[in-house]
């Protein structure tokens, strides 16, 4: 089972390696947010007494670029499905489990990978780490996000079988997780409806978590961010799991 694991594990590696146009085309966002947002609005962020917005936004755009490749990383499914990859994958005589795992932990690790580029970009923009001892602990949480997200779009591809319904299933998903985080405002000034969703949306512990290992700064406490992220993660994952066995092609 975990040389299945490895194998499916490398696999995603090296697509992604080898698809430079990926890796170009997943930063674009990311860095058009950090522009739009970091400079547009930072002379109002810092009037209302909070302090630098780059240093605020850089852990949420992060985020944002973890959590769109990974959960993307669902894709990969469907398009094996169509031109028949991924039947010849299951009739193996391996664990559909195996190869799940695998395909979960080789997106969470392309994810990663993505994390720490957006995050050397944003040195360039004047981000400026709060310790760089703790920037480990951080690359482990991202792993961790990406992880959870990866598992997310796995199960969200085993029960839908074309490209456009996927994205029009992950574009509902996606960008309400993505924009009630609090990756873009700071949630204990939201109003109670925002903060209250903000409390239910996994990404919010994610980005949270990130933020005190980055900037220093919680709103739930990084114990707590973890914990949960990683809960979730493992619900997920053996969701994801229970899905991918019962999946026909």
């Amino acid at each position: 089972m975990l040389r299945t694991i490895y194998i499916m594990w490398i696999r995603e590696v090296k697509k992604f390696v080898r698809s430079r146009s990926r890796i170009v085309g997943a930063l674009g966002q990311p860095i058009l947010f950090l522009l739009a947002l970091g400079y547009g609005l930072g002379s109002v962020f810092q009037a209302a007494g909070q302090g630098s917005y780059t240093q605020f936004l850089v852990p949420g755009i992060i985020g944002m670029a973890i959590i769109f490749t990974s959960i993307f990383n669902g894709m990969q499914i469907i398009w094996d499905r169509q031109f028949g990859f991924l039947k010849e994958t299951l009739v193996a005589p391996v664990s559909r489990v195996a190869i799940m795992l695998g395909r979960t932990f080789g997106g969470a690790t392309v994810a990663t990978v993505q994390g720490c580029i957006v995050f050397a970009l944003t040195l360039l923009f004047g981000f400026h780490p709060y310790s760089w001892t703790l920037l480990a602990p951080a690359v482990l949480l991202m792993f961790l996000i990406a992880s959870l997200f990866s598992a997310l779009g796995i199960t969200v591809a085993s029960f839908v079988r074309d490209m456009q319904g996927f994205q029009l299933v992950m574009n509902f998903l996606v960008m309400p997780i993505f924009f009630l985080s609090g990756a873009l405002f700071p949630p204990t000034n939201a109003p109670l409806l925002l903060r209250v969703l903000a409390t239910v949306d996994p990404l919010s512990y994610g980005v949270d978590g990130m933020r005190t290992l980055l900037i220093g700064s919680s709103h739930f406490g990084v114990v707590t961010d973890v914990m949960v992220v990683f809960v979730i993660a493992v619900v997920f994952v053996g969701i994801g799991s229970y899905c991918f066995t019962k999946l026909e092609v």
